[in-house]
């Protein structure tokens, strides 16, 4: 008897359908399931196509894709209808697809399903419809969560909540490959010691996972009996969870197949096509969740211990001072940028702190900045000032860059830089700058002043460019601040008023006696610009974009603090600022009056402050008109509050003492001294040892003061005029 007979007893017909060629082959069974005469027949595709409900016939080829991933069957269930569009049976369709020319031809059986009632209109739902759309609604949720999940444990934590239409999994667990042996990435459904078995099994074991990671194709074993039968060595190790259906697939990523997927269900699962289409999507998901997560975790590991051999360990122990740094890549997709600090003893004894930002978010800007931080801690080593040492470090970027754009195309980068040479025993700070944002300094009473230093370019765009280096003074209790620009301007802020956003956390901090004190400020300054409160105090710019941060803050103790200059009894300095102006500098007198107005900021008496820096003005401007050297200005306020005095010196290194002059009504000069009589409380010229110091006093209850009070020592009768 032949095949076709056999068949036909049992209500089952042949087809053949070539894709490629557009042409089905059926027999006299098929042919009489399809509503044709009951004999065989060859007809077109568009024929055949006629006589199955459309939506139907569009999945089979999803179907007919799976069955061909997979290397198993392709099963579906049809509807046939007539002219009219109703339904006149339900036939179930298997056949084994092949790729042929570049198309596919399935063989396989038709056979009529017993519901439902013929007649029945084609236009009611159809009979997946409703699990179909569940299908769909769950994969959309499960997509999303597995494309938010950011770690390898967010992960599986969302596909262990995965809800799955008409089908749920009673347990899962993920496998991976480490060597030439599995792994439990982990697993759901299951205690802890349940991966103890697979901890030392190879991927040659008789297992279902490993073969799948073998083979790189699915298992699914709908019974207990299909699992002992075809994996009888390892049955044992899933009997015991009294689970009756398995699935078992590949995990594929780029082609490459990473690891294994078990779905196992406590109730039967026939595993039709349209749950075997749902578990092959998830697993392709969940594979591209897993490596998309194990990539950043790598990424975040290497990044962490770039980090970690990049950044020094600020130490704690510089004698009379309290150091503390933080460091926040935030630009990019990185967690280590372009920005770093560093603190390097040098020969001399004193401490170089340096603070930087390459230009960049990338790989290569934290690779020169690796490179930048060995090349200047090299410099600072050898004993060079700040200035060498960041001439030294642009010519050694500039080389860089030439190298690079010669070799490889690669676009220039530059840094900028800030270099501090610190005397722990006196406080002096040696500055040199190449175009980074000023330091901050906090005075004992709060009060914060940024510090204008002479600077130069960035690093690496003129390799002979010179940075001329500025001397500051770090008195007791006072705490500088040095940061990158991203803790100024993240958030929409420019230069000035992310300055005045950090003023206020800076003067609102509590200074303690311990360096927990200082850590607490450190983590305030972050905070304000990364942390819950910060999108209350975002800045005029429409630009948001975050940038990596690096900040580096350094106290000196007030403890054991000398005296003032007074003598023993003099009333120690609350408020101190020093400035020099040099003789190509003339541009930095408009900078030594906002010091001083800035230093006066909460003085009671507009007047008094106007006048100030009235004759700061013109005593600097003095020392640059009628002297060959720099003026050094030093500023301090003493007193209590509302009596409290200021003492302005400006000294420079000429040894002619200024002389009293009586100006006509159009000159242009003389009126220096006449100044100083006229709106300070006391004034007078004082000789030293290398040069002279001009200064004046103001009193802030002017009413106590006793007005005008000339100096001891008279201005001389010859000198420049003043």
């Amino acid at each position: 008897m032949r095949t076709e007979d056999l068949l036909a007893a049992i209500a089952t017909g042949l087809w053949r359908w070539d894709n490629a060629a557009g042409r089905v082959t059926l027999d006299s069974e098929a042919a009489r399931l399809l509503g044709l005469p009951a004999a065989p027949v060859e007809l077109t595709e568009a024929a055949v196509r006629s006589r199955f409900h459309p939506v139907d016939f569009a999945e089979i080829n999803g179907i007919v894709q799976l069955a061909l991933a997979e290397k198993t069957l392709a099963e579906a269930r049809l509807r046939i209808v007539d002219e009219r569009g109703r339904v006149q049976r339900i036939v179930r369709s298997r056949s084994r697809p092949r790729i042929v020319d570049g198309g596919f031809e399935l063989v396989g059986t038709l056979q009529e399903v017993p519901e439902p009632q013929p007649g029945t209109s084609a236009a009611h739902t159809p009979i997946t419809g409703d699990w179909r759309r569940s299908r769909e609604a769950f994969l959309l949720d499960a997509g999303r969560g597995l494309a938010e999940a950011r770690s390898t444990a967010e992960v599986l934590r969302v596909a262990a909540g995965l809800s799955m239409p008409g089908f749920m999994p009673d347990g899962l667990a993920v496998f991976g490959i480490e060597g030439d042996r599995l792994s439990v990435i982990g697993h759901h459904g299951h205690h802890g010691d349940d991966e103890r078995p697979f901890v030392a099994m190879t991927l040659e074991t008789d297992y279902p996972a490993a073969e799948v990671i073998r083979t790189g194709r699915a298992i699914y074993l709908p019974t207990p009996e299909e699992y002992s039968r075809r994996y009888p060595g390892t049955w044992p190790l899933a009997a015991r969870f009294r689970r009756t259906s398995w699935a078992f697939l590949p995990l594929v990523n780029a082609g490459r197949t990473i690891g294994a997927w078990m779905a196992a269900f406590a109730q039967p699962v026939a595993f039709t096509p349209d749950e075997r289409s749902v578990l092959t999507t998830v697993a392709r998901m969940l594979a591209q969740a897993l490596a998309r997560a194990g990539m950043q975790e790598e990424q975040q590991e290497l990044a962490l211990g770039l980090q970690r051999s990049m950044m020094p360990t600020v130490q704690p122990d510089i004698p009379g001072m309290t150091v503390a740094a933080r460091y926040v890549p935030t630009g990019g997709g990185l967690t280590v940028g372009g920005d770093w600090y560093d603190m390097i003893p040098l020969p001399s004894g004193r401490i170089a702190l340096v603070i930087g930002d390459v230009q960049g978010h990338d790989v290569r800007a934290a690779g020169l900045m690796g490179q930048l931080r060995i090349a200047l801690r090299a410099y600072a080593s050898e004993g060079h000032h700040p200035d060498a040492v960041l001439s030294r470090a642009s010519r050694f970027l500039a080389g860089i860059n030439e190298t690079e754009l010669r070799g490889h195309g690669e676009d220039q980068r530059f840094a900028t830089c800030l270099y501090i040479e610190v005397d722990p025993a006196t406080g002096l700070l040696d500055i040199a700058r190449a175009g980074h944002p000023d330091p901050a300094i906090r005075m004992s009473d709060g009060t914060v002043l940024v510090r204008p230093t002479a600077g130069g370019l960035p690093l690496g765009i003129v390799p002979d460019a010179d940075y001329p280096t500025t001397r500051l003074v770090l008195e007791p209790g006072e705490t500088m601040m040095v940061c990158t620009d991203g803790l100024i301007e993240t958030g929409g802020h420019d230069l000035e008023t992310g300055r005045e956003r950090l003023r206020d956390i800076i003067e609102a901090h509590q200074p303690g006696g311990d360096g927990e004190s200082l850590e607490r400020l450190a983590d305030a300054l972050v905070q304000a610009v990364h942390g819950p409160s910060s999108h209350h105090t975002t800045g005029p710019l429409a630009d948001r974009r975050e940038d990596d941060i690096a900040v580096l803050l350094l106290c000196r103790e007030a403890a054991g603090c000398g005296v003032g200059t007074g003598g023993l009894f003099a009333p120690q300095p609350i408020r101190r600022t020093v400035l020099s102006v040099a003789q190509a500098e003339p541009e930095r007198i408009a900078e030594a009056r906002r010091q001083v107005r800035d230093v006066l900021h909460d003085w009671a008496d507009p007047d008094q402050v106007d006048s100030a820096v009235l004759m700061v003005s013109e005593m600097v401007t003095n020392v640059l008109l009628h002297t060959d050297g720099e003026a050094l200005l030093v500023a301090e306020i003493t007193g209590e509050r509302g009596a409290r005095r200021i003492r302005v010196d400006v000294a420079d290194s000429s040894d002619e003492l200024p002389h009293r002059r009586s100006p006509g009504e159009l000159a242009s000069s003389g009126r220096g001294l006449m100044l100083l009589e006229l709106l300070a409380g006391s004034w007078g010229v004082d000789p030293r040892g290398d040069g002279k110091s001009t200064w004046f006093e103001l009193y802030e209850d002017a009413g106590d003061a006793a007005g005008p009070v000339s100096p001891e020592s008279g201005p001389a009768e010859s000198g420049p005029a003043a």
